[in-house]
């Protein structure tokens, strides 16, 4: 549905900008949800739009994949903080209930050691209530965790709002009042231990590491929020699959005049002094730019296409990585009913599994599973009485060149063995009807350096300015959006990217750009 004609938002300053001073030619290569987001907001700004996307379809790593009759994501298939992505579609007069279907989880996920599995909630008593009958006494420690969250949060989150290109954004009040849970030595564990006993329940807080790649013995402290974000505020499903926003984004930015081109594979990108005038494409074609937006994997771009401004594969290996994931899409003719939409099974020794993943030399053998059964919540995306499940196993990226195309099958049965012993799908093998696997090394293959599917890890040093910046440092005209600049990885984080992109370019042509804020009255009716 297209809601421009009723939108409630139209009073708020955000209706179709048709001033012809601001139709400068904006590129952006990469239809990714970060792509896809700054191409909403400065196409309905008056820009004209170009997005440039090498595949056939948008996403990048959030986009659908058809596996026969099956439809999965890709990548994210957790909407938390739904609140930014509202926000987003307000700012160009939309509602995102009118192009997406959304359902919000309760139970949220299922979390398994051994023989003792939680359900978690994001309902403060329900939740209460599970750590209660499974680890009594914790939970009077978990109310603790959340009020003193409720306030770390709210603290912490307009810093996730604001552009780190120079030094002077230091200078911020807002950052000074957040710098004790930002410039700290303490790593997510540390946080959760002084909350909870029970190293299995710090773990249940601490799991939400994975968005970033990272182990919570190494995840700096202030990440501890985004367990929090899930408890307070829920998370979602979108019917489809997550790969809906991105095809709902992209409809946004047509109906807006934006234009995306498939197939359409940048070779390199050519200056002026500091300005990048033009791309240049694979099949020859070079198409001008008055201002430029990447949305590829920072590091694999920044090592191939930004041409004679490209830095080598050394330079960047000394940057620090995320992990990789092994994932396998399966479809099954068989609807397994009584497994829950999202499940993780914990490696029996999950401290050692993270050391072996990120470590980068070891193929871990005890490891952990994400399991991810929407059919059980989503009719659309299988066949009826069947249903496609999605598993994601943490790995070892491909900076130490494991022949991951050697260990692939065995791997994956070795995934499968392990389901078939932690779930009672005993006879998965027997109703398996499509797979398909993807390695370290196809991540890698598609143009994810080192196969890092996280991107640069979040360490304090690679974090606000010390990221890639949104205008990145030495150039005119070029802005990066995704995972691989401020705020980082994870959707509503890629979000807000683009839209710190667009403000600044905005900002380039003299105009002060307001914004739609829910997250404000949001975060403030959860501090006690």
């Amino acid at each position: 549905m297209n809601s421009r004609l009723c939108s409630p938002f139209s009073n708020l300053g955000f209706a179709k900008i048709n001033n012809p001073l601001l139709k400068k030619d904006i590129i952006i290569i990469g239809a990714g949800p970060g792509g896809l987001t700054a191409a909403m907001l400065l196409a309905h700004r008056g820009y004209k739009v170009t997005i440039l996307e090498k595949e056939g379809r948008v996403g990048g790593r959030n986009a659908r994949i058809d596996l026969g009759p099956y439809s999965l994501d890709t990548g994210p298939t957790f909407l938390h903080q739904k609140f930014t992505l509202d926000e987003i579609f307000a700012e160009v007069g939309r509602r995102s209930e009118d192009y997406l279907d959304f359902v919000k989880l309760d139970p949220m996920t299922r979390l398994t050691w051994g023989d003792v599995s939680l359900e978690t909630s994001c309902d403060r008593q329900q939740m209460a209530a599970n750590i209660r009958a499974v680890f009594p006494g914790e939970e009077d420690n978990f109310h603790r965790f959340m009020e003193d969250h409720a306030k770390k949060l709210r603290t912490i989150f307009p810093c996730l709002q604001k552009s780190y290109h120079n030094l002077s954004s230091y200078l911020s009040p807002t950052l000074f009042k957040a710098l004790p849970h930002v410039a700290t030595s303490r790593s997510v564990m540390d946080v959760l231990g002084g909350y909870f006993n029970d190293d299995r329940l710090k773990l249940a807080f601490t799991f939400q590491a994975k968005y970033l790649g990272m182990s919570p013995w190494k995840c700096p402290g202030l990440f501890s929020i985004l367990s929090y974000i899930e408890y307070e505020h829920g998370i979602y499903h979108t019917q489809g699959g997550l790969s809906e926003i991105s095809e709902s984004m992209a409809r946004v930015v047509e109906e807006e005049g934006g234009e995306i081109r498939f197939n359409s594979e940048v070779r390199e990108i050519k200056y002026v002094g500091k300005t990048a005038a033009k791309v240049e494409l694979i099949n020859g074609q070079v198409l001008s730019c008055d201002q430029l937006i990447v949305n590829a994997d920072y590091a694999h771009a920044r090592s191939t296409i930004f041409g004679e401004k490209k830095k080598s594969r050394e330079e960047l290996l000394k940057k620090k990585y995320s992990c990789s994931t092994f994932m396998l899409y399966l479809g099954v003719d068989k609807l397994y009913e009584d497994q829950p939409h999202h499940h993780i099974i914990f490696a029996d020794d999950y401290h050692r599994n993270l050391q072996e993943v990120l470590e980068g030399r070891t193929i871990s053998k005890d490891m952990s599973i994400y399991i991810r059964n929407s059919s059980i919540t989503d009719p659309t995306v299988a066949p009826p009485g069947h249903s496609q499940l999605y598993l994601l196993v943490p790995a070892v990226n491909t900076r130490h060149g494991h022949d991951w195309e050697a260990e692939k099958e065995a791997y994956a049965e070795q995934i499968i063995d392990r389901m078939i012993e932690k779930t009672n799908m005993k006879d998965l093998r027997d109703h398996i009807v499509e797979k398909k696997v993807l390695t370290p090394k196809s991540w890698e293959d598609a143009n994810i350096f080192i196969g890092a599917t996280f991107n640069l890890a979040h360490t304090l040093n690679q974090m606000l300015h010390f990221r890639p910046q949104n205008k990145l440092k030495g150039f005119d005209n070029l802005y990066l959006v995704g995972g691989g600049t401020h705020p980082g990885s994870g959707l509503p984080t890629i979000y807000e990217s683009a839209r710190i992109t667009a403000n600044l370019i905005d900002k380039n042509y003299g105009t002060k750009r307001g914004r739609v804020d829910f997250a404000t009255g949001i975060l403030e009716k959860t501090v006690s």
